[in-house]
């Protein structure tokens, strides 16, 4: 009873995140896989299957068992920050007053550092693209849009031909919560996305992702995993850098927009963030930049 009472409970809370919160099904299938895995726990370890019934010293117990496992700490934050929403859910409709997780404070985490490329590594490489094919004339616009616009992977790999305005040079993208914003378009970007959809029309089949901006060499949708191999396979010829991936591609471009100069609202923008907090975790290494101009240029400093 209580099982099926649960299920119905994780629907309606489903049916929340999507129609009021505007999540991305993704993101609302990792809420439900972490708020089922916390129930399994309960009914093994407690023989508790109300959610509601819960006290914090078996979320507590929870936390320990997932670090035990190693699973690491942000992994964890995640989880309890899944099932509060979860919690604040039943409290806003009714089906609980307070929740266990009231008073629950975060998990430290060491702060991951996201070394961007340099603007010369990312040169060299939009240098270096053989753009006699068709695969590799798409490759260069990929970058050349993640560079210049800081596109997360997800919002490039569902940007759709309608998106797209040549003549007025902007693209329209759908990010995070379904909020759409414009984004302008260099020229010489919207040069190369010209070169590979002339090259494309007729050189693929017609399959189910043609609607798109960029597709596999069979004409589907592109893959997340396909995207991620592009940069990486480009930048792993430019660059030692660990981590070579479209998100610090992204991180690069609004680095590089801080050390010229841009306001941080406007980057914030562009990027889509909801708040300033999200875009200033860019801000070290512009700062990091203006301690090396300042330590260069200043008078005061004994460069002998």
């Amino acid at each position: 009873m209580f099982v099926n009472s649960f299920f119905m409970s994780v629907l309606q809370f489903k049916d929340y995140l999507q129609l009021e919160r505007n999540y991305s099904l993704h993101t609302i299938k990792a809420y439900e896989a972490d708020i089922v895995s916390f129930q399994e726990y309960l009914l093994l370890e407690f023989e508790v299957s109300n959610l509601k019934e819960v006290n914090y010293s078996q979320v507590r117990n929870w936390i320990v068992s997932l670090s035990e496992n190693n699973i690491s700490n942000r992994s964890i934050n995640r989880k309890i920050s899944s099932l509060k929403s979860y919690y604040y859910f039943l409290q806003k409709v009714g089906e609980l007053s307070i929740s266990p997780l009231q008073k629950h404070k975060p998990l430290k985490m060491a702060k991951k550092v996201q070394v961007p490329f340099s603007e010369k590594e990312v040169l060299e490489v939009l240098k270096n693209i053989d753009t006699s094919s068709l695969e590799g004339l798409r490759d260069k616009a990929i970058i050349e849009l993640f560079y210049s616009t800081g596109l997360r992977r997800i919002e490039l790999i569902n940007l759709k031909l309608s998106d797209l305005d040549l003549k007025k040079a902007t693209i329209k993208v759908l990010g995070k919560r379904n909020k759409e914003r414009y984004l302008p378009l260099l020229i010489s970007v919207t040069k190369t996305i010209e070169l590979y959809l002339n090259e494309r029309s007729g050189a693929i089949p017609k399959a189910s992702g043609f609607s798109y901006l960029f597709v596999s060499s069979r004409g589907d949708k592109m893959s997340e995993s396909l995207v991620y191999r592009i940069i990486n396979t480009y930048f792993s010829k430019a660059s030692v850098k660990l981590k070579k991936s479209p998100h610090i591609l992204r991180h690069s471009f609004a680095t590089h927009l801080l050390n010229e100069g841009a306001n941080l609202n406007a980057v914030k923008e562009l990027l889509g963030h909801s708040s300033l907090a999200a875009t200033q975790v860019y801000t070290h290494n512009s700062i990091a930049e203006l301690k090396n101009i300042h330590k260069n240029a200043h008078p005061r400093n004994n460069k002998n």
